[in-house]
């Protein structure tokens, strides 16, 4: 779309098939060519509300809606539209037409709390930006069809306010669990993967001082694919941190199932709370899978934080006074290690089943066709 705004020769749009796919992205897929272009993309990559409302403009112009789009969807003949919510304008805008075209439903999937998640601004752009969002989700969640959820939290939130009749489908893991095994207390592997923005950063030195205070030679390995030295050079004081970088899920796969103890956090600070509150990532069910310790830490208001207590598989801290405490409970009790491997196990079994999960996709969406079809012979 950025390369068609500034040369009327582009040809937009492309058709993929399955097999066309690549297994993982890669940044060059982009082609990006010229300053110009690659200084724009930059630009239109920060999420703020002024890029969303330029995006908006841009996409506005409809150069996605091609004849040879409109063709091949003619050919395929949809039944529903499938649309993983974000917080821009283009991906409802597409659904909504698509959907109203074939006059066919849309099943949202909602993962993050974007609707909701309001913040204090003065800014007169940010409140335009959440008030011309809000419209259009409103249009969306009106219009016929159901939704997917991450969790029962927001699921609740959202089936109440929309009048939805949407189900959670919890996220599965590859991970094969291993057996059950004490935790070597000489020297304890202890690992995090994911995410340091949002406060984990602070959580995560919390944890390594805690081990440090527990035994110097402990050490938390933190892997991330941050490049940003700014969250993660706090560990760089801290001698029982070590920044690890980032590695593929494959390896993280590996190393996860290696560890003594692998780690989830989040931040205590409201504004990454807001942000959190409803998430509910692929480490709850990797780490539930792994059959490796758990220790949970950061806010209890947090989605993942809340859902770790609740299954009763994890170690859990909410307060930084009782992180040492906790660690060293997790540590010396032997019998609680192997309670939380048994509920982990269970818990993995109860949720985060692919052939589960894949059920109730599909009962959601053969339920919003149903209704859809029924609604039709009705008019």
């Amino acid at each position: 779309m950025l390369k068609r705004r500034f040369d009327k020769k582009v040809k937009t749009g492309k058709i993929f098939k399955y097999e066309d796919l690549p297994d993982e992205w890669a940044d060059n897929d982009l082609e990006l060519k010229g300053n110009a272009i690659k200084k724009a993309y930059r630009f239109g990559a920060r999420h703020t509300p002024f890029t969303h409302l330029l995006r908006k403009l841009v996409w506005k112009k409809k150069y996605w809606c091609t004849d040879e789009l409109n063709e091949w969807m003619d050919d395929f003949h949809p039944d529903c539209v499938f649309l993983s919510f974000s917080d821009d304008f283009f991906i409802p805008q597409i659904a909504l037409y698509v959907a109203q075209r074939y006059n066919i439903p849309i099943v949202s999937s909602i993962g993050d709390d974007y609707f909701f998640n309001d913040r204090f601004s003065i800014s007169p752009i940010y409140h335009i930006y959440k008030t011309e969002y809000k419209k259009l989700i409103r249009k969306v969640l009106a219009y016929k069809g159901s939704a997917i959820y991450i969790s029962d939290k927001i699921r609740d939130k959202y089936n109440t306010e929309f009048g939805l009749d949407g189900k959670t489908v919890y996220l599965t893991s590859e991970i094969r669990r291993r057996e059950f095994r004490t935790i070597n207390l000489e020297t304890p592997v202890i690992t995090y993967f994911g995410n340091i923005r949002m406060g984990r950063n602070y959580a995560l030195n919390d944890i390594a001082f805690s081990l440090g205070k527990i035994d110097r030679n402990y050490v938390l390995r933190i892997y991330s694919g941050e490049n940003d030295r700014k969250y993660y050079s706090i560990f760089e004081k801290n001698p029982n941190a070590e920044y690890c970088g980032s590695i593929s899920y494959a390896e993280v796969q590996k190393k996860m199932t290696e560890s003594d103890i692998t780690v989830i956090v989040e931040g205590f600070n409201k504004k990454d709370i807001d942000q959190s509150r409803y998430s509910l990532s692929t480490k709850a069910a990797d780490t539930l899978a792994s059959g490796v310790s758990i220790l949970t830490y950061g806010s209890q208001e947090c989605g993942i934080v809340e859902y770790m207590q609740s299954t009763n598989a994890s170690a859990v801290c909410t307060d930084k006074k009782k992180l040492k405490e906790t660690i060293m409970a997790l540590l010396d009790d032997i019998d609680l290690q192997k309670q939380y491997y048994i509920n982990a196990e269970i818990v993995t079994e109860k949720h985060h089943n692919l052939k589960q999960s894949c059920a109730v996709f599909e009962s959601v969406v053969e339920s919003a066709i149903q209704k859809g079809d029924n609604a039709c012979l009705k008019i």
